[in-house]
This record gives C-alpha cells, sequence and structure tokens, in this order.
C-alpha cells in the first residue's frame, strides 16, 4: 500500500513593485515654412477659341457674313464661348472671344462685351442641346424670310437640316422675344430663318452649324433662282420622308470604305 501524501500547499511570492521616475521628453519647436499659394489659372478654352476664329473666317470667305453681321458660339460644359459684339468675324482673334455661364450669360472670362445675340444662343442651347450655334444675315435667306413662311422644300437636301426650315416670327434683335421665336422655329430642326433678319444653325460643333448655315443659304438659293423662272416644284411630306430613310440606310454624310 503506497502511502498517503499531504496536501501541498504553494505560497506565491510578493515583489515590492519599483517605482520609476518618469522621463519628460523636452519638446522641439520646428519653424512654420511658409509655402506661396498656387492659385489655379482659369480655363481659356484655347481649342475652342481657336474654332470660333476659323469658323468667322471661313463664313466671310464664302460671303456669308458681311463685317459684323453674324456671331457665332460653342458650349462647353456650363461655360459658353462667343463672339464679341461689334466684332468682324473675319478679323476675329482668340482674344476677342468671350466666355460667359450657359445659364444667364453672366460673362465669367474676356476682355470684351459679348453679342447682342447671346440670348437667342442661350435660348438654342437650352432648347435644342446643340454645341454650337451659328447666325449669319446670309442675302438668299433673308429674301425668303421676306416673303414665305417657310423654305418651300425644293430639293432633297432638305431632310439635312431635320425637315422643312421655318420662318421665326420678326421680334427686335438681341431681344427675349425673338429668342424664344428662333427657338420655337427650330424645334425638331437644325436650322431655321428669321423674318427680315437672317437664318440661323445649330451643331455638335461650330464646324457643323457653319455646314449646315451653308446648306440653308445654297437651299434658299435655289429655291430664288427657281422662283424666277417660274412656279417651282416642291417635294411633297412623303417624298422628304422616304429620301430621309434612304439617306439613313446608306449611312449619307460620310465617306465609307469599300471593304
Amino acid at each position: 500500500m503506497l502511502p498517503r501524501v499531504g496536501k501541498c500547499h504553494i505560497l506565491a511570492e510578493w515583489a515590492e513593485p519599483v517605482w520609476a521616475e518618469p522621463v519628460w521628453a523636452e519638446p522641439v519647436w520646428a519653424e512654420p515654412v511658409w509655402a506661396e499659394p498656387v492659385w489655379a489659372e482659369p480655363v481659356r478654352y484655347e481649342r475652342e477659341r481657336a474654332a470660333l476664329v476659323a469658323a468667322g473666317r471661313w463664313l466671310a470667305e464664302r460671303r456669308l457674313v458681311i463685317g459684323t453681321a453674324g456671331n457665332l458660339s460653342v458650349r462647353v460644359g456650363a461655360r459658353v464661348l462667343v463672339t464679341p459684339t461689334g466684332g468682324d468675324l473675319g478679323r476675329l482673334t482668340p482674344d476677342m472671344i468671350t466666355a460667359v455661364t450657359a445659364a444667364d450669360g453672366t460673362v465669367c472670362d474676356g476682355r470684351l462685351e459679348p453679342t447682342s445675340e447671346l440670348p437667342l444662343h442661350l435660348a438654342v442651347y437650352r432648347s435644342t442641346g446643340a454645341g454650337a450655334v451659328a447666325h449669319a444675315h446670309a442675302p438668299a435667306s433673308i429674301a425668303v424670310g421676306c416673303s414665305h413662311d417657310e423654305l418651300p422644300p425644293v430639293h432633297y437636301n432638305t431632310v439635312l437640316l431635320g425637315g422643312v426650315v421655318r420662318v421665326a416670327e420678326y421680334a427686335m434683335f438681341g431681344s427675349a422675344q425673338l429668342a424664344a421665336n428662333v427657338a420655337t422655329a427650330l424645334a425638331g430642326r437644325h436650322a431655321a430663318i428669321m423674318r427680315n433678319h437672317g437664318s440661323v444653325a445649330c451643331g455638335d460643333g461650330i464646324e457643323q452649324a457653319c455646314d449646315r448655315l451653308e446648306l440653308l443659304e445654297w437651299l434658299a438659293e435655289v429655291y430664288c433662282r427657281a422662283a424666277v423662272l417660274g412656279r417651282p416644284r416642291i417635294l411633297g411630306a412623303d417624298e422628304l420622308a422616304a429620301v430621309g430613310a434612304e439617306l439613313a440606310a446608306r449611312g449619307y454624310g460620310a465617306p465609307r470604305s469599300l471593304s
């Protein structure tokens, strides 16, 4: 029989705590470094300004504008770049272009007062969602606007402007009423004639807007010449619709590869 072992008691030893004096670090003072503030340069829109200058000269070379009789603009987000009042479109320079807000036309960059037709440009942007607007005092378009409520479609290229071109009711230049009248005439269209005034076209960019302005003047000229010879034969709505469908099917308007 194994001997009986008694209970074993283990006593923990108590260590007296050792108190360490805290060490305080001396604060280090760093001399502040002054950085010169960097001011952001205003957006200059060099490409858009150059495009407007080129477009003005292009229109002047084709005699679609004479001197100060016309104005151009492009939209870039919440800004609109526009030609100045009293500016000769054939002699523009980039520094003559003024930037305004698309919302209300407040000038945000530039040294010249924007065109008096700024309300018209802003109204077109609001009503069409276009990226550019071109306005001219082209003679054949004015002649049609003085005598008709719309440009009779004597040629099928009328469909490239969205349909039969309407003549906007007359109102004083630069007025809110003229802007509203033009917006109404442009509904579903890419161009319009302004009664006793001129013509206007819009597009995704300023080149397209100017191309449409030139096409409008060409159509007006063709009609005026035909009217001199006799009663022009007008294309009907069904004929224009068929042309539109055919142009869409062919992808008309841009070069196509043979492959």
